[in-house]
């Protein structure tokens, strides 16, 4: 692990940097114990406090964890899939949020993603997965249910449909493209859909993937990506009607 000291970057940047780097490159396995401050700051030729703050960074970026007493240390942190999950759905949010990202291309890929996943979870889904799906259709149907509870009944039931796949890699990619653009989707198109035809597409989906027909739930997504299509047209039409004079 080595730094630039002329590297007019910052230098517990750049000390995080190399570590993180060591990390990932696995020469540091997890659970090893990184050396302590003082070790670090005569390899790095930095002082301590310099040390303390590269050790903050990787910190926080939940790379390594610290224990105190005669045994303690920082040591390199084991990171679960759910626990990446949280901050992977706040960035795939912030980047949509933040970026020009137009209804179609947002569409476009969610269920381009989607679509992918389907095959695996029509062979590996659970019967805890389809009651999942099943209960959700069900809440869906449910008169006087609200706008927002549809849209969380909305996510939920795609959220079994990838995580029927029984693939965390899946799992974990797909977790920003269903809980960060679904409800992007939901907000923009809430106003024109029918509940009743999204109702009857998620039934055809779970009942695909209940009898292990990959090409129905295929054929189903494929139709609910076209409607959502036109659902986004539609309200975005209404909307520029709606700023025209």
């Amino acid at each position: 692990m080595k730094i630039d000291p002329k590297n007019r970057a910052d230098l517990s940047a750049q000390i995080a940097k190399s570590i993180r780097d060591a990390i990932l490159n696995g020469e540091m396995d997890v659970d090893a114990r990184l050396p302590s401050e003082t070790e670090l700051s005569e390899q790095f030729d930095v002082s301590r406090p310099t040390v303390r703050e590269a050790l903050k960074r990787l910190a926080a970026q939940n790379l390594i964890r610290t224990r105190r007493g005669a045994s303690g240390g920082a040591f390199v942190r084991r990171l679960s899939y759910e626990e990446a999950y949280a901050n992977h759905i706040t960035t795939s949010t912030l980047l949509l949020s933040m970026n020009d990202v137009d209804f179609e291309t947002a569409c476009e890929a969610r269920f381009a993603l989607e679509r992918a996943c389907a095959p695996l979870s029509a062979t590996r889904r659970t019967a805890d997965h389809l009651a999942t799906m099943r209960a959700e259709i069900h809440r869906q149907s449910q008169p006087g249910l609200s706008d927002e509870s549809f849209c969380d009944s909305d996510v939920a039931f795609h959220r079994a449909l990838v995580d029927g796949a029984q693939n965390p890699v899946l799992s974990y990619q797909l977790a920003g493209a269903v809980e960060a653009m679904q409800p992007l989707m939901n907000m923009i198109t809430f106003t024109q859909r029918n509940r009743d035809m999204i109702v009857g597409l998620h039934t055809r989906i779970a009942d695909a993937l209940e009898a292990r027909d990959a090409a129905r739930a295929d054929a189903a997504l494929s139709e609910l990506t076209g409607y959502t299509l036109q659902l986004g047209e539609a309200a975005m039409a209404a909307r520029a009607a709606r700023k025209t004079p």
